[in-house]
């Protein structure tokens, strides 16, 4: 039986990225420094400020709320209801569980409830991937929330192995934009919330084993709406460097971060003061009316799509 590398007891988990296997105990004490390490490398979170946490009922988004509320934050989180039949229902219900258990504030927002559209009928609507209305919808929602609670950032369970997978892609594409803004914080202003990802520093395997140990049960299921998704092709890509080289994407992303982005530094900030208030909402926006704004008057007057429809014709 392998041996904890700190105490000599057994292990739980091999971790080869780190060249060590860890009881259940210094499993989570890695886990609370990673993530002290994040925050105190890039200023994301100061003592007394109030975090909203987006929550989708899956293991990231449950372990960064138990890790911040761990951590001694005042926490709240936030779920929306993307519409997306059954695994929406059941992402609900472990969100819900997870804060009643824990004496936790959590708020809900419902698209077809709230704006009148989910997520399968946005993607019919718009003939687009579901994926883009989900990140648009989710993203807007977070913000307003955000905003209109009197929060002072949102945190999002985004892991080392998101990160380094969505760097892959927009280095693939040199889509300079998007590298400009992939910061493990963003700063608030212009009517955005500041932005932190506290697990930049912890693989998805590494958040898995935190609930497991924590005893935080979460959605399991992959998004049926996501298959053929981009992004998880780029993970597939990545844990195979990964299991030739541990530690390969912790460099990867973790480089890119202390070396290049502050060079495209000067790119983020001029794109966000270039932004204006929305006509509708008055959220943020580059144009007249958001992205969002428009999104919700083309899918809300479209007649309901049952998720199984999606993987057919979109006439």
């Amino acid at each position: 039986m392998s041996k904890c590398r700190v105490c000599r007891g057994p292990a739980i988990i091999d971790l080869p990225r780190h060249n060590a296997n860890f009881c259940a105990d210094h499993l989570q004490q890695l886990c609370r420094r990673q993530v002290e390490k994040a925050i105190a490398d890039h200023e994301m979170l100061e003592p007394g400020e109030r975090v909203l946490v987006a929550v989708s009922g899956g293991k990231d988004s449950l372990a960064v709320w138990d890790l911040l509320v761990e951590l001694g934050y005042a926490a709240d989180g936030v779920y929306v209801g993307l519409g997306i039949g059954e695994y929406s229902d059941v992402s609900g219900r472990y969100a819900q569980e997870f804060a009643a258990a824990r004496g936790l504030t959590l708020h809900t927002v419902d698209l077809r409830h709230d704006h009148g559209y989910d997520v399968p009928t946005a993607a019919r609507a718009t003939r687009r991937v579901p994926c883009s209305a989900c990140g648009l919808s989710k993203r807007h929602l977070f913000d307003a929330a955000a905003r209109n609670g009197g929060y002072d950032v949102v945190a999002t369970g985004h892991n080392l192995d998101d990160e380094a997978a969505v760097l892959l892609g927009n280095t693939l594409r040199w889509d300079v934009d998007y590298l400009a803004r992939q910061m493990p914080a963003l700063p608030g202003g212009k009517g955005f919330p500041r932005k932190v990802k506290p697990l930049v520093r912890l693989t998805e395997r590494e958040t898995a084993a935190w609930c497991i140990v924590r005893g935080i049960d979460y959605q399991v299921e992959e998004c049926p709406m996501a298959a053929g998704n981009r992004h998880l092709g780029y993970k597939q890509t990545l844990n195979a460097l990964e299991a030739r080289s541990p530690g390969a994407k912790a460099s990867f992303y973790l480089g890119f971060v202390d070396r290049m982005a502050p060079l495209l530094a000067s790119r983020s900030r001029a794109a966000a003061d270039a932004l204006n208030a929305c006509a509708t909402c008055g959220s943020p926006t580059s144009g007249e009316v958001c992205a969002f704004c428009r999104l919700v008057a083309v899918a809300s007057a479209h007649e309901p799509v049952p998720v199984q429809m999606i993987g057919r014709s979109r006439r």
